[in-house]
């Protein structure tokens, strides 16, 4: 059992965001965002967040990491920190950290997370709803993905490095500058394209394929541009929002996820309108012979602010609940 307050953690390569859950039910108390690079590791990074908190201090942790979670102490993929769960509860005075992957708790953010409630936006028509596996995925600073069993009244929670499978081009169009996009560690992967980072990536590949000058110098001048109706934006997101759709579409075939896709991550709530406009669905519905059973997943964009925190505080709420895998420590 978790001791309250309970500190909840998501720390990315990019964000770490941190959280006090006082109370079994009772609201998260959301806690200052913080880039990864403004602190030298985790402890002084949650150190940093408490500051301006002045409610009971945690006695237990949980926290979520964008990494294999394999051992109590690990590194990021994408960032410099390692995160020491023995370390933490030292540094704090804690009784229990428990670390998980980072879209552990998203997963378990789709039992709590409503589209009435504004949580999600659809993308495509909403069939109706079944109770099978749901997935949850998402391009960030890397790529997550995790799938939502329902094991009679419980949920076991499947965290991946889907991202991290190779990912090639389908049509002459992509066979045209796919030899353009830059490999990472000798490979293109699906998280190579569909991240914040890749992004960047299908932006310099298109350039040199059209033979253009790249005009943007980060992911979020990409995302800018094509707000204000630039054409290369605009057509640099249409492929990473089929490249994305066809992705998660095999996915949802690999984990037979007739409950429903789930697109977490920094972009997809930046682009909702361009992932709403067809290209995404339809290339999420070319699975054949399974395009009937592709067409019948609903499939959203979460754009709740803080997704893991609030599945976070559902896994610590209701710990009998839900089956995943966790690393951690508890003090003797």
């Amino acid at each position: 059992m978790f001791a309250f307050p309970v500190l909840l953690g998501d720390i990315g390569g990019t964000n770490a965001r941190f959280a006090i859950l006082p109370a079994p039910g009772e609201p998260v108390h959301l806690l200052p965002r913080m880039l990864t690079a403004e602190a030298a590791g985790p402890v002084e990074a949650i150190k940093m967040a408490m500051k301006g908190y002045d409610g009971s201090p945690p006695r237990s942790a949980m926290i979520a990491v964008a990494t294999r979670v394999d051992r109590p102490a690990i590194r990021l993929t994408n960032a410099h920190w390692t995160v020491d769960a023995a370390e933490i509860g030292a540094a704090l005075g804690l009784e229990r950290v428990v670390l998980v992957n980072d879209y552990t708790p998203v997963a378990a953010s789709v039992t709590v997370l409503e589209a009435a409630r504004g949580d999600l936006a659809s993308l495509g028509q909403i069939p109706a709803g079944s109770a099978g596996t749901r997935l949850v995925l998402g391009p960030g600073t890397g790529f997550g993905a995790a799938a939502l069993v329902p094991v009679e009244d419980r949920f076991a929670i499947l965290a991946t490095e889907a991202g991290h499978m190779d990912f090639g081009p389908v049509d002459a169009e992509e066979t045209g500058f796919w030899p353009y996009i830059e490999r990472v560690g000798g490979r293109i992967t699906a998280e190579v394209v569909l991240s914040g980072p890749g992004l960047f990536r299908l932006a310099k590949a298109l350039a040199l394929h059209h033979q253009t000058q790249c005009a943007f110098g980060a992911p979020n001048d990409i995302l800018t541009a094509a707000q204000e109706g630039n054409i290369l934006a605009l057509k640099i997101l249409d492929c990473f929002s089929r490249c994305l759709g066809r992705f998660a579409g095999d996915l949802a075939l690999t984990f037979e996820a007739s409950g429903g896709v789930f697109i977490a991550g920094g972009i997809a709530p930046r682009m909702v309108e361009t992932l709403q406009k067809g290209g995404f669905r339809e290339a999420f519905d070319q699975k054949a012979p399974h395009d009937a059973w592709a067409r019948g997943v609903p499939a959203f964009v979460i754009i709740h602010r803080e997704p893991a925190l609030q599945g976070l505080a559902a896994l610590v709420t209701h710990e009998d609940r839900f089956i995943y895998q966790s690393q951690g420590w508890q003090r003797p």
